[in-house]
């Protein structure tokens, strides 16, 4: 069902704007400076959650997709990044921030920041364009008027087969996440029912912080025969740690994003995150310009990437995954 909200005029450009507290990018325009700008024309806030790679590849998609549509339409186009550095209160001071400056529009890239956005808008309904959130529903981000975006939902069960085709005798899997990460919320209930169908025994590790996560870590080194991590991005903050933990031990390490692989993962099967990122500004422009607000989408996953490093280092062949039909892509960690 389509909803749809009052159409928002754009305001007169600035060029001074500041994030109360928050840590942020300089602005960047597109078509056109703040000095000519014109009605024809929108302010748009990027609000990153914390920096890690997939991030960082959708918001410099979203960039560039907006001075893309700017020079293609003729109207000024003029964005601002902020960065909450994974912490609620940040978030919460950038969302009153963006709000009392007056932009037409919101881009929060992940579930917290999402989540922060939408309670900062829900007085001046201005339209928040999220990105990357896996389980709407689960983050309490559907059924809003002036809340949409893109989902890069999981397909759990396609990524516990690859698992299993490069090792079958998989006996116990580690489920590594954190209980404070909505993303990760599904696609865990999800690995637990498939892995009980399958008759495989499970082992649960989570932490919130940096510290625990390294610990339960650890604690699934002794245990598992291969790791599962979900798009959690509290996990992803220590994901080159946990990598090299896991790796070390011989256990195979599978994640919900190409980010966990670049630091160190062994494979993950999800979406092309610049496809992501160019879709959710396309979807912010069409809120502007048409005032209606559609139903989150969904993107195509089937993009199976693999650390060759990681997977060199396990013995494994990369191209066992093809078997299940997906694109290979093969990476290697990325220097820190």
């Amino acid at each position: 069902m389509k909803k749809t909200i009052a159409m928002l005029t754009a305001a007169a450009l600035t060029l001074s704007f500041t994030a109360c507290g928050a840590s942020s990018a300089d602005s960047g325009s597109s078509a056109a400076t703040a000095d000519n700008a014109s009605a024809d024309g929108y302010r748009i806030a990027i609000v990153q959650q914390l920096d890690h790679s997939s991030l960082d590849e959708i918001r410099t998609a979203i960039e560039a997709e907006l001075d893309a549509k700017a020079a293609e339409l003729g109207i000024t186009i003029e964005y601002k990044d902020f960065n909450g550095q994974n912490d609620a209160t940040t978030l919460n001071q950038i969302g009153t921030q963006v709000v009392s400056d007056g932009y037409d529009a919101i881009i929060p890239i992940a579930s917290l920041a999402a989540q922060c956005m939408t309670t900062a808008a829900a007085d001046s309904q201005t339209p928040v364009i999220y990105a990357a959130i896996s389980d709407p529903e689960a983050a309490e981000l559907t059924d809003i008027d002036y809340v949409t975006g893109t989902s890069d939902a999981l397909d759990t069960k396609f990524i516990l087969d690859m698992m299993f085709a490069a090792d079958p005798d998989i006996q116990t899997v580690g489920l590594l996440y954190s209980n404070s990460e909505p993303n990760s919320e599904t696609p865990i209930a999800e690995a637990k029912a498939y892995l009980d169908e399958k008759g495989i025994a499970y082992v649960e590790a989570t932490g919130n912080t940096n510290d625990e996560v390294l610990s339960a870590a650890a604690n699934l080194a002794d245990k598992a025969d291969a790791v599962f991590t979900p798009t959690d991005n509290v996990v992803m903050a220590a994901a080159a740690a946990v990598s090299e933990t896991l790796t070390n031990a011989g256990v195979p390490y599978y994640t919900g994003a190409d980010s966990f692989v670049t630091a160190g993962a062994l494979a993950t099967c999800g979406v092309n995150y610049t496809d992501l990122g160019t879709k959710t500004a396309d979807m912010a422009l069409d809120v502007l310009q048409t005032g209606t607000v559609p139903e989150y989408h969904v993107m195509e996953g089937g993009i199976i990437t693999v650390n060759t490093e990681t997977a060199a280092a396990l013995g494994v062949d990369p191209t066992v995954y093809t078997s299940l039909g997906g694109t290979l892509k093969e990476v290697v960690t990325a220097a820190e």
